[in-house]
């Protein structure tokens, strides 16, 4: 079965064609998910930015990490769940978009990042404030950020 047709069979799901359908719930959602691109983006840009020692030097590391999480968890979880319907809701043309499939590769790589960097830096903060593997991790993390972001910007951009 090839990726559009996979796609085709997602997208032909009642909850994805009424999504797709509609004239406010489709908007809405998408909506939805860049607003909450925009709480989660923010709490791990401020996170990273501290992680650098470029912005909020004089907060305590461990502090920046314990406030914002419940705010990183919050958008998270709704970005994503609004992310798999969009993304189910245009399966068969999504797919197929390279764009959106360097957007998952990344995303998985974010998945990565996280499970290597979790033991140390994001457990311990204060123990990794101002060490070279906390500059890496905040290092990784900015730039697979920015690549999904970009790859999510330019899926609309492929025919």
């Amino acid at each position: 079965m090839s990726l559009e047709n996979l796609g085709l069979a997602l997208q032909d799901l009642a909850i994805f064609t009424a999504v797709r359908e509609s004239a406010l719930v489709y908007p809405a959602i998408l909506s939805l998910h860049l607003a909450c691109l925009g709480v989660f983006g923010g709490a791990i840009l401020s996170t990273n930015l501290r992680l650098l020692r470029w912005a909020f030097t004089g907060v305590p590391l461990e502090e920046v990490v314990r406030r914002l999480r419940p705010w990183k968890y919050v958008g998270l979880f709704i970005m994503v769940g609004c992310g798999v319907v969009i993304a189910g809701s245009n399966a068969s043309e999504y797919f197929v978009n390279p764009y959106f499939q360097t957007k998952m590769l990344l995303i998985g790589l974010v998945g990565v990042h996280g499970l290597v960097f979790r033991r140390t830096v994001y457990r311990e903060p204060s123990r990794f404030d101002g060490t070279s593997t906390a500059r890496v991790a905040a290092g990784l993390s900015l730039a697979l950020w920015i690549g999904v972001l970009s790859m999510g910007r330019w899926i609309a951009y492929f025919d």
